[in-house]
């Protein structure tokens, strides 16, 4: 998204690193004052970038199963020795609790802190941003251009192939094909109907995306330069600083 923020304006390998940064920590928390003081840091880099907080919220939609899943599995499976509820066979303990509410906690930072960079960073400039972090490699004959575009590829096709799947399950509505009505044994043979005409659409996509990197001759030469190269600016130096002092603050919390 065009917008005119801070984190729009931070350059590419920046915004690369501090992501990776912050998905160390979000791995390594414990506490409870650590998620508090990583989550507050997250929600204040959303603020900044000026992006609608549907966007954000679109991304966590289509893995809100997953997250609840994710949350009971955790409560369910995880053993403790202060029982809250049993019940034949399920028992809730608040260390079973603590493991639902922290492991689903830890993945919506994790979902969060990777749309912030892809809501914030065209996909041409982080395919350079990757490129220019990976250029050691390229000693070692590793085709860093090509594997830095695939990687910025597939990150920016999922949102559209989730919006093509609605688009394909609203058709299918208004041919009168109700996936929700049909009961849970059949609805796995249900999805056919669905998953098909997805993967046909996909596959349109990617030879219409192919084309057009041929088009362009893109890879055909080496070391080609850049209307804009990369440079750090004292706002990038800023920032990094920041995502130091955040993860001090969580090793302090630690200790």
């Amino acid at each position: 998204m065009d917008r005119d923020s801070l984190l729009h304006q931070l350059d590419p390998r920046t915004k690369l690193l501090g992501m990776l940064l912050v998905m160390l920590g979000v791995m390594s928390l414990r506490m409870l004052g650590q998620y508090v003081v990583i989550t507050v840091f997250v929600l204040l880099v959303v603020f900044m970038s000026k992006v609608p907080w549907g966007s954000y919220w679109q991304m966590l939609r289509p893995l809100r199963l997953i997250l609840l899943f994710t949350f009971l599995y955790n409560i369910l499976a995880t053993p403790g020795t202060h029982t809250i509820w049993s019940w034949s066979w399920i028992t809730l303990t608040q260390e079973g609790i603590w493991a639902g509410v922290s492991v689903t906690w830890r993945l919506v930072l994790l979902i969060i802190t990777a749309s912030i960079l892809t809501l914030t960073t065209k996909p041409l400039v982080l395919a350079r941003g990757l490129e220019s972090l990976l250029s050691p490699l390229s000693r070692l004959r590793v085709p860093i251009s090509q594997i830095s575009l695939m990687i910025v590829i597939a990150i920016r096709f999922i949102p559209t192939i989730m919006e093509e799947l609605e688009r394909i399950i609203l058709a299918q509505k208004a041919r009168g094909y109700d996936l929700a009505a049909v009961k849970m044994p059949r609805r796995l043979l249900a999805y056919i109907p669905i998953v098909i005409p997805l993967f046909m659409t996909t596959i349109q996509r990617a030879e219409q995306l192919t084309m057009a990197i041929e088009a362009r001759a893109f890879g055909n030469g080496q070391g080609r330069s850049t209307f804009r190269p990369l440079t750090l600016r004292a706002q990038d130096f800023w920032a990094g600083g920041c995502l130091l002092v955040l993860l001090f603050m969580i090793w302090r919390i630690k200790g």
